[in-house]
């Protein structure tokens, strides 16, 4: 310890810094490590390099930033999902690049396709929706009793037969009352209808 009240100087960079700059160490007399958090932090590094250890790498951000090991970008804090268990209480990559993760996994684990699968489908398809064959092909779309991809849809065409429950019997009285042929059954007991011949 210097002698002035509340400063120490880093046995590695022989600096004389403020207490707040070094982490605690109870097995030290004065209670702190010997090196400051940059000597420190620099020391560690080197240390897990020659172990062979894979180590993110120390980029010098500003204040209030923070770097994404996913995209390489430095972005602010705004940029980033709060993680309580973190160090710095932000998420390991930024929204961005958590997005195109949450969106390949979500390929994935529902329709079993990688994102290259469906890119590929939504060539074939022209880029379009194969319903309405104008908005851009943007929704995967899947039978929902096997499972097995269809195609990709726009969100009108991909909604429309979600709300049509994927049955082609509503599909085709629905296409018969878009073109006049309106269904009108006839009661023949309680319940029970009959179609129009």
């Amino acid at each position: 310890m210097d002698n002035e009240e509340g400063v120490k100087r880093c046995s590695r960079c022989k600096e004389a810094k403020p207490r707040a700059a070094f982490a605690s160490n109870k097995a030290a007399r004065d209670g702190l490590q010997a090196y400051c958090r940059p000597c420190w932090s620099a020391y560690h590094q080197a240390r897990q390099i020659a172990k062979g250890k894979n180590v993110r790498p120390r980029v010098d951000t500003p204040e209030g930033h923070k770097y994404c090991r996913s995209c390489g970008v430095i972005k602010p804090h705004g940029e980033w999902h709060r993680n309580a268990t973190a160090s710095d209480g932000l998420a390991t990559c930024c929204k961005a690049c958590k997005a195109v993760r949450g969106r390949r996994g979500h390929l994935k684990r529902n329709y079993g396709l990688t994102e290259a699968e469906r890119d590929a489908m939504v060539a074939s398809q022209m880029g379009l929706c194969v319903i309405c064959l104008k908005a851009p092909a943007v929704h995967v779309d899947h039978c929902h009793k096997t499972g097995r991809v269809r195609g990709v849809l726009c969100f009108n065409c991909n909604s429309a037969i979600g709300k049509l429950e994927d049955d082609p019997d509503v599909g085709r009285r629905a296409v018969a009352y878009l073109e006049g042929n309106a269904w009108k059954p006839t009661l023949v007991a309680p319940g029970v209808y009959r179609l129009p011949s």
